[in-house]
C-alpha cells in the first residue's frame, strides 16, 4: 500500500480556521426538537456538532440537558465552541471522529447519554470554503478532508487510483453508471498532468458535450465528487462502526436520531434499525431460533422525516434531508 501524506504546499493535517456559524443553517430543528424532546433531560450526544446549530436548539428547549458535542473538523469545533460558550458547562465540545463514539464519550466522565444525534451533511461552511474543495462551482484544491484524520486528499486517490478502482470508487460512492467512462477520462487527463482543482475535474467528468442545460436536473459531476468525499473520509466505515456503539450505551429509553442526505446514507441507517427492531433473524424455514437475537429497537418514525414547506422556502439545501428516529427496548 502507498502511503500519501498532504497536499503538496500544505502543513501536514492542516485545515482552515473557524467561519461564522450564521452563515450555515441547520436543518429539521423544529423535528429533531419535537423526537428528542422526552429525553432531554441529562446527557445528550451531538456527535457530529458541526456549528453547533442542533445543540443550541437543543439547550434552549431544555435547561436540564448537558450536551457533549463531537466533529472531526477544527473549524467546526471552534465555530461550535465559541456559539455555545454562553451555556458554560453544559456545552462541551472537542474534536473526535464519531467512529469511536462509545471511546470519547467514556472520556467525558457524565452519566450514559439519553439521546444521540448523527447529522451527516456538509455545512454551507465546508462547503463555500474554497480551501476545501467540496464544491466545484468555484476553483478550489482538490482536498475534500473533512478532519485532519484522514489519511490522504482527492488530488492523491485520483493520482495513485488505478483506472479500475476509480470506476468501483465512482459507481459504489457515487452511484453512477457512467463510472468507467469517468475513469478512462480521467485517467487520459492525468497522464498530461496533474488535475490541478475542482473545476478541472468538473469539467472532465462532464465531458466536452454537457452545455449547461436540458433535462439534467444535477451537474453530471455531482456524483463522481460524493464518490471521492466518501472515499476520502471513510464515511461507509465510520457510519458502520457508529451505529452499534450508539446502541450500546443508549440505555432503555434512550433515542437515535440520524440525519442523513443520500442513498449510501439513508439506506445503512434504515437496514440497521429494522435489524435491530426485530427479534429472531433466522430463516422462515428454521424450525426454532438459532440465532440467539432479540429486539433492542423501536422505530419511532415508520417513514423518514422531510422538511417542510416553509423550512424548503428558505434553506433549499434541507430538500435532501431525512431523519429517522428509534428508541432503545
Amino acid at each position: 500500500m502507498v502511503h500519501l501524506g498532504g497536499p503538496p504546499g500544505a502543513a501536514a493535517g492542516s485545515l482552515p480556521a473557524a467561519a461564522p456559524a450564521s452563515l450555515h443553517e441547520t436543518v429539521l430543528v423544529s423535528e429533531v426538537l419535537t423526537l428528542l424532546a422526552p429525553r432531554l433531560d441529562g446527557v445528550m450526544v451531538d456527535a457530529t456538532v458541526g456549528a453547533g446549530g442542533h445543540a443550541e436548539a437543543i439547550m434552549e428547549a431544555s435547561s436540564r440537558v448537558t450536551v457533549i458535542g463531537f466533529d472531526r473538523d477544527p473549524a467546526a469545533v471552534a465555530a461550535a465552541r465559541a456559539r455555545l460558550s454562553r451555556f458554560g458547562a453544559r456545552a462541551r465540545v472537542r474534536m473526535a471522529n464519531f467512529s469511536n463514539l462509545a471511546e470519547e464519550t467514556m472520556k467525558e466522565g457524565l452519566d450514559p447519554p439519553s439521546a444521540i444525534l448523527l447529522d451527516l451533511g456538509l455545512s454551507d461552511i465546508q462547503i463555500n470554503d474554497t480551501s476545501r474543495g467540496f464544491s466545484f462551482q468555484r476553483v478550489s484544491p482538490l482536498d475534500m478532508r473533512v478532519g485532519p484524520d484522514a489519511p490522504r486528499t482527492a488530488a492523491e486517490l485520483l493520482t495513485h487510483m488505478s483506472e479500475r478502482d476509480l470506476a468501483d470508487l465512482i459507481f459504489k460512492y457515487g452511484e453512477d453508471r457512467n463510472a468507467r467512462k469517468i475513469a478512462r477520462r480521467i485517467v487520459e487527463a492525468r497522464e498530461h498532468g496533474a488535475i490541478g482543482s475542482t473545476t478541472h475535474l468538473a469539467e472532465l467528468v462532464a465531458g466536452p458535450g454537457w452545455k449547461g442545460s436540458g433535462p439534467e436536473r444535477i451537474h453530471p459531476a455531482t456524483r463522481t465528487f460524493q464518490a471521492l468525499r466518501m472515499a476520502v473520509n471513510g464515511e461507509e466505515a465510520a457510519l458502520a462502526a457508529v451505529l452499534p456503539q450508539a446502541l450500546g450505551i443508549l440505555p432503555s429509553g434512550g433515542r437515535l436520531a440520524v440525519i442523513t442526505f443520500n442513498s449510501l446514507e439513508d439506506r445503512p441507517v434504515k437496514q440497521f434499525m429494522v435489524r435491530e427492531s426485530k427479534g429472531c433473524l433466522c430463516p422462515t424455514d428454521f424450525p426454532e431460533c438459532r440465532c440467539g437475537h432479540h429486539a433492542s429497537l423501536s422505530i419511532l418514525t415508520k417513514k423518514p422525516v422531510t422538511a417542510g414547506t416553509a423550512e424548503l422556502s428558505r434553506n433549499p439545501s434541507a430538500r435532501s434531508a431525512k431523519l429517522r428516529v428509534a428508541e432503545k427496548l
